[in-house]
């Protein structure tokens, strides 16, 4: 066996003391924090970027819920011009809604027609009555329009003075681990691999850049597709509830930066099969034979880890499920290692 006496002969070459072994994790440690701090000054710099960014989708929520809302007040008024006989659409419901589109909000307001007239500089007839004595029913209904991006609602709010500057620098230290999570990873499980035969070595460098992927992919397909799904939701039971929604800007970074991070990990779930595997936990039959269960277990953590709307459930589900069936091809043909410390029970003679 020259491998196994190479290997072994190699791992004697790297024994060391237990106070060199904390010498060698204050490094790995001091490496961490350094590519940590590193990518933090990064944040800083583009931190104002990144939280603009982090706003997008809910923006777009507000924005899609309040062209909804822009749509019902002019299918209404729709309806009212056509009960008083005035010339109108014949589909309603698509006029209102391509008034929506436009981009342009309606806001009624009850206004004085005798300080109206002053405005426009007319006289102001007899039958008008004073101001004094107007009533809600004397007052003159105006529809007036304004710019859906000028709208202040689809601003996020801040209830201190505080909390845009501590926002701030929780985007920039989010986008520090994001751009030093690779060097991070990589000098622990360097400190790791140290202990490690040859032929396990190579695997923490084959898993980590896996794992890596893995985490950005889940991260990423929350972001960029689930979000949507969970607005919408969200807001469609405001709408229920007739409110109108005021989103603060430290809720929802708290909410951008929670869901990402499950997703991510949640993902990882085919390299935990994986090590389970390995290590004698589980075989690759009872994966197979227990696959109902999986599913099962699978659609329950979806929904805490999301708002349990439907989208967002299946969104989340579904590429779990495809991924415990990958992770049962990776025990079932990646190679395994053979153990180093195993004594075989009738050992052939080595010439």
């Amino acid at each position: 066996m020259p491998d196994a006496q190479q290997d072994q002969k190699l791992l004697e070459k790297t024994k060391m003391s237990f106070s060199e072994h904390l010498e060698e994790l204050r490094r790995a440690l001091f490496k961490s924090i350094a590519a940590l701090l590193v990518g933090a000054l990064f944040g800083l710099v583009i931190g104002g970027s990144v939280v603009d960014h982090i706003q997008s989708p809910l923006r777009e929520a507000l924005e899609k819920f309040y062209r909804g809302q822009a749509s019902k007040m002019n299918l209404a008024r729709l309806e009212e011009m056509d009960r008083e006989g005035l010339a109108v659409p014949e589909d309603l419901e698509t006029a209102a809604k391509a008034q929506a589109d436009e981009g342009l909000v309606p806001k009624v307001f009850l206004v004085d027609p005798q300080e109206w007239a002053r405005a426009l500089g007319q006289e102001v007839p007899d039958t008008v009555q004073p101001a004094s004595s107007a009533s809600r029913d004397n007052l003159v209904r105006l529809r007036v329009y304004q710019p859906l991006e000028d709208d202040p609602r689809l601003n996020l709010v801040s209830l201190a003075g505080h909390e845009p500057f501590m926002v701030y620098i929780k985007a920039s230290l989010v986008v520090g681990v994001i751009l030093a999570s690779p060097l991070i990873f990589f000098f622990i499980w360097d400190f790791v691999a140290a202990g490690l035969y040859g032929n396990e070595r190579k695997y923490v460098y084959v898993f980590l850049p896996i794992s890596l992927g893995l985490f950005f992919s889940g991260a990423a397909l929350a972001f960029y597709v689930v979000f949507e799904y969970v607005l919408e939701f969200l807001f469609w039971f405001n709408e229920v509830m007739g409110i109108n929604p005021t989103p603060r800007i430290s809720e929802w970074m708290s909410f951008v930066l929670m869901m990402p991070l499950g997703f991510g990990i949640s993902f990882q779930l085919p390299l935990v099969m994986l090590f389970l595997e390995r290590i004698g936990i589980f075989t690759v039959e009872v994966y197979m034979s227990k696959w109902r269960i999986a599913i099962l277990v699978i659609s329950v953590i979806s929904m805490f880890l999301t708002p349990s709307d439907p989208g967002s459930m299946l969104l989340m589900g579904v590429p779990l499920v495809l991924l415990y069936f990958v992770g049962i091809a990776m025990c079932r043909y990646m190679p395994k290692g053979k153990n180093r410390f195993t004594v075989d029970s009738d050992p052939a003679p080595q010439i």
